[in-house]
This record gives C-alpha cells, sequence and structure tokens, in this order.
C-alpha cells in the first residue's frame, strides 16, 4: 500500500475570532480532504509582557495590542464547540500551545495529536510537559538549528512520546529560493524518525509537492477564504480551491511514487509494445 501523506489544515487565527468562520474553516477543510485541522491556544497574559499589551495598535478588535490578541482568541466555549463540530463532521482537530497554561487548557479535550510551533522549540519546559502526556507530536522546526532541534528530540526520546519533525520556514511568506527541501531528507537520516513539511511560501503549489516527493510523511498549510482578510497569516495561505487542489494532486502523487523498483514491461505496455515493434523482425 502507498504511504497516505498526512495533511494538516493549518486554521490558526485565521478564523479572526469568528467561530462561524472557524466552523466553515473546519468544513471546507473536510470536503477538500485534509486528515486533520489545527489552531493556535496562547494565554496573552503570559505570552506577551504588559508593556506589549499596552501598545497603540489599530484593529477590528479594538486600539491596542492586547484587544488584538484577545479578539483572536478562543476560549473554552468556542473550544467546546469546535470539539463538537469535529466530532460530527470525523475530522481530528487539535491546537498548538504557547504556554503551560494553554497546554493544560487543551488537555481536557483529549485530542489525539500535540504540536510544538516552531517558536515553542526551546521552551524546555513545555516540551517536558507536552512529552509526558505520551501523544504523537508534530515538532515544527522554524527559526531553529540542530541544536536546539537535538534537545527537542532528546526530550521526546527520554518521555518514550512519539513524534514527528516538520522542516519549517519561518517568514510569512517566504520566497522559494529559502525553501531548503533538501532538509527533509537530511533530518530524517540524522533524527531517524518522520519529517514532515510546515509551508509558508509566498504562493503556488510546487513547493508543497516537492516535499512529499522528496519524502515528507506530513504537510500542514494555512488554509484561508480570502488571502485579501484581516490578518498576519493571511497571506502565507491557500484558498479553499487551492488547497483541495493540493490535496488531490498529493493523492496522485502517492501512487505515482509507488511504483515499481525493478524497471520492466508493464502489462500496460504490453499491447502498445506489440503494436509499435510489430515491424522489428528479432533474429
Amino acid at each position: 500500500m502507498p504511504h497516505k501523506t498526512f495533511i494538516i489544515s493549518e486554521i490558526g487565527i485565521n478564523h479572526n475570532g469568528d467561530l462561524n468562520l472557524a466552523k466553515e474553516l473546519i468544513k471546507q477543510s473536510k470536503v477538500s480532504g485534509a486528515d486533520a485541522v489545527k489552531f493556535q491556544k496562547r494565554d496573552i497574559n503570559l505570552v506577551y509582557s504588559k508593556k506589549e499589551l499596552d501598545k497603540e495598535r489599530e484593529s477590528p478588535f479594538g486600539s491596542t495590542n492586547r484587544d488584538q490578541k484577545l479578539g483572536l482568541e478562543f476560549e473554552k466555549k468556542e473550544y467546546d464547540e469546535i470539539d463538537d463540530f469535529c466530532k460530527k463532521l470525523n475530522i481530528e482537530w487539535f491546537a498548538s500551545a504557547w504556554d503551560l497554561n494553554s497546554q493544560e487548557f487543551l488537555k481536557q479535550y483529549d485530542c489525539k495529536y500535540n504540536k510544538i510551533a516552531s517558536a515553542m522549540i526551546i521552551d524546555e519546559q513545555l516540551l517536558k510537559v507536552v512529552a509526558k502526556e505520551k501523544k504523537y507530536t508534530f515538532i515544527s522546526t522554524g527559526m531553529s538549528s540542530y541544536k536546539e532541534i537535538d534537545k527537542a528530540v532528546e526530550i521526546f526520546n527520554e518521555e518514550n512520546c512519539k513524534y514527528e519533525l516538520m522542516h519549517c520556514v519561518s517568514q510569512y511568506p517566504f520566497d522559494s529560493k529559502y525553501a531548503s527541501l533538501n532538509l527533509i531528507s537530511e533530518m530524517k537520516k540524522r533524527y531517524s524518525c518522520n519529517i514532515g513539511y510546515s509551508g509558508h511560501e509566498k504562493s503556488g503549489l510546487a513547493i508543497s509537492y516537492a516535499a512529499i516527493a522528496l519524502g515528507a510523511t506530513s504537510l500542514e498549510r494555512h488554509i484561508t477564504l480570502d488571502r485579501t482578510m484581516y490578518g498576519s497569516d493571511q497571506a502565507a495561505s491557500l484558498t479553499i480551491p487551492a488547497f483541495a487542489e493540493l490535496i488531490g494532486g498529493i493523492r496522485s502523487l502517492e501512487k505515482a511514487l509507488n511504483g515499481e523498483k525493478n524497471k520492466e514491461i508493464l502489462e500496460i505496455e504490453l499491447p502498445v509494445a506489440a503494436k509499435l515493434r510489430s515491424h522489428i523482425h528479432k533474429k
């Protein structure tokens, strides 16, 4: 059987604090063929300083950073509905926690997976807490060197927690020349584990397809209903039609990559060979 790439629809904060928008993104992810949807969870008072939160910032939610951050955060009421909605649609959901309070908050939903965001890979305390949960964990490796990745892998190995590293470039969006897809095979050799790809490329689907062809076992892409909507991640996101096209292409690519290892005449080629070689007289 061909390997099936695990495809994650990264909703993140592209819901803009609107539960109905979040549900629509979940529904469209399911229709497109995604295996899971992912969100982000923060306790803004732990992630940001009071000075940072008090800074002026115009947004649809108010005039300060605090207003903007609070406007983008879902709490228990919203996540209860998300949990119920995903169960009805039969699609997995999980979230990347940006602090210990948020990781504790997420535990109540008993999601099948955990996620370490690239920004959090250096937070050894969070890594240890997540690893102790023993859930399969996707670990993004943007903004990190082998030194930081080595430490994260060590922590998860010590706790005997299964994980999958995800090659990632943390620029939203980034130019294709920074993709460094050769790192997928290099990290697979170094860590002897599955390596996925979390993409934030500027445009197109080519880099994501190439990641799968080079052995990525999972793929995470941000999605949106409209790339011109408010939000810092919208420009690095795929619209729903593009996301559906990507998944369809990946499923076809998986079949193409599962061909024979020995070079022989295929059964489907025999009639063609008989016809096109009929004029050749063998000795």
